[in-house]
């Protein structure tokens, strides 16, 4: 058990180590096409006085930039893994090819670097990016690897919105950590100290006007019961996947929104009127559900926090002068969705989630675990076969005594029911992350569309990342059985040269191909570099490897074929 002084120092605290607030760290901004991410282990000062902590970071000394991409952008990404552990980057919500994903499978090694490309398709939303090495993603994302990605478009820019970066349109990513008398995160899946954008015990000034946050569950587990210490009321106008029809008031005595790991909500606050007053952004975890994780009170479960069964504040929000050109009033409507029809759907595909005991012995959980569809994950299996621009119901059928938030890659999703009820209006949105709670059924419809791969896998699984870590997750391709040629046009390819020192080219055949995807590996199996599309006419640089034996599989863009031949460095 912790010390009771400790205890007390959080409580009295605000759950922090120190009475004053502190400044809410801002992500700043890149904007594409082009944009170049550094992941390294680092130090920061989270806790204002005292020993420094431990952080991963992205270009920075946690967390990472805000991505800023436009709608019909081919985005080139530059990802250089300088931490001393493999690791991937999943930008969480895009719809883009499998093997760009960053899912489980898009290993960047120590030293390495991944540069995946894909055209922008989703519609202006809110998304992120972080970390998904398996058995390793609650590692890392407890260093502080992440980061938002802000997607524009055509239609969300005629409406008359908060978009002033940072002024009137704030991304803010809620999350805990438990920091131990050394300053250190600990590797727990709840924390005793929440943080907004890894800032303990924030504060924030906003002007008097209605102000846009876009606020992110970033946290391992915990869920948040979301509202303001007057109670005021809000607008939902956008969740995971974008902008809703028309924006959805939160009002009456307790306005809430319960967030989830890995979901995303954009709301407005009419802050109009207010200058010079406060209010505090919080969770008021009270009143969540039982079995959803930040419902126990400590010390009633195995992973409850002090900050369990609590409410307590996330940001304090300080309240100054109007900007020029506020905006003042709440849209009355938004953008037109179309959904997919249930009655398009070519089937119902049901997804268990359960609890097992016996089946695996985990670091923390111990003989028992969380699983999806009756079994643990394995890398090699892949769970579903879908075809190319199928609809889908799919059935989340839990069993399980815990809640647990449901996330599927590639696609965007609409809720049908949420154990036989239609969803609220605030839920009724695009999504990509779904709370299934304990002994309920979800039910929702998808289109898989646009990109087809029978060697990527995408994945789903629940967003807790020690369930994640531990098994909680499967995986599925979707094919195109019209796209696939027996014959691959790339076998006729000639590497030089070979032996090589710094450049190695390619030369294609009489009837080439157009290449999809590089990957090299050494003689030991272990992939050493990735690289979509490689430039034919500047060859690839391979003066950073080490001596020896490597094997470079070029695959084929329309038929996915793949083909490997042997080269050496000297």
């Amino acid at each position: 058990m912790k010390n009771v002084l400790f205890l007390f120092t959080l409580l009295v605290s605000g759950v922090s180590f120190s009475q004053s607030y502190n400044n809410m760290w801002l992500p700043d901004t890149l904007s594409g096409p082009n944009f170049t991410l550094n992941i390294r282990d680092t130090f920061a000062q989270i806790v204002p006085t005292g020993n420094q902590t431990i952080t991963g970071g992205i270009n920075g000394k946690f967390w990472g930039p805000t991505l800023l991409m436009n709608k019909g952008d081919v985005v080139h990404m530059t990802v250089n893994n300088h931490l001393n552990d493999s690791t991937t980057l999943h930008w969480h919500g895009m719809h883009l090819p499998a093997v760009m994903d960053g899912g489980p499978h898009q290993i960047i090694p120590p030293g390495t670097t991944w540069q995946p490309y894909w055209e922008v398709k989703n519609q202006a939303a809110t998304l992120w990016y972080h970390p998904h090495m398996h058995e390793m993603s609650q590692e890392q994302v407890t260093k502080g690897i992440g980061g938002f990605i802000i997607i524009r478009d055509a239609e969300e820019a005629a409406l008359n919105l908060p978009r002033k970066y940072g002024v009137d349109d704030i991304p803010v990513m809620i999350t805990d950590r438990d920091i131990n008398a050394q300053h250190q995160f600990a590797l727990v899946p709840y924390g005793d100290s929440i943080m907004a954008n890894m800032t303990l015990r924030a504060q924030y000034s906003v002007p008097a006007q209605v102000v846009r946050f876009r606020l992110l569950n970033g946290a391992i587990e915990t869920s948040y019961n979301l509202g303001f210490s007057d109670n005021r009321s809000f607008y939902v106008i956008g969740t995971d996947g974008g902008l809703l029809d028309t924006p959805v008031l939160i009002n009456g005595a307790t306005p809430r929104y319960i967030l989830n790991a890995g979901e995303r909500v954009e709301i407005l606050v009419d802050l109009s009127g207010q200058s010079g007053s406060t209010v505090f952004l919080k969770a008021y975890n009270q009143t969540l559900p039982n079995f959803v994780a930040g419902s126990e009170s400590f010390p009633n479960g195995p992973f409850a926090s002090y900050l369990g069964h609590t409410n307590y504040n996330i940001l304090k929000l300080n309240i100054g002068n109007q900007t020029a050109n506020p905006v003042s009033t709440i849209p009355t409507a938004l953008v037109s969705n179309q959904y997919p029809l249930e009655q398009d759907a070519a089937l119902t595909r049901v997804i268990t989630i359960s609890d097992s005991t016996g089946v695996t012995s985990v670091p923390i959980l111990g003989p028992n675990a969380f699983i999806l569809g009756h079994q643990l994950f394995n890398m090699n299996v892949i769970n579903h076969t879908i075809p190319l621009d199928q609809t889908e119901i799919w059935e989340l059928k839990s069993t399980s005594g815990f809640g647990h938030p449901f996330h599927i890659h590639d696609v965007e999703f609409k809720i049908l029911t949420i154990n036989g009820v239609a969803p609220t209006a605030q839920q009724a949105g695009w999504k990509d992350v779904v709370l299934v709670e304990r002994n309920k059924t979800v039910r929702f419809i998808a289109k898989f569309s646009d990109y087809a791969d029978a060697t990527h896998p995408f994945m789903y699984h629940c967003h807790i990342a020690l369930h994640e870590d531990e098994g909680m997750m499967g995986q599925f391709v979707v094919t195109d059985q019209a796209g696939i040629s027996e014959t691959p046009l790339l076998s006729d390819f000639t590497l030089f040269p070979n032996p090589t020192k710094e450049k190695l080219f390619i030369r294609l055949g009489e009837q080439p191909a157009e290449i999809y995807y590089a990957t090299i590996t050494n003689a030991s199996g272990k992939t050493v570099m990735m690289l979509p599309k490689p430039e034919l006419a500047t060859g690839i640089d391979v003066s950073q490897l080490k001596k020896g034996t490597y094997f470079l599989e070029l695959t084929e863009q329309k038929t996915k074929a793949k083909t490997t031949k042997k080269f050496i460095i000297d």
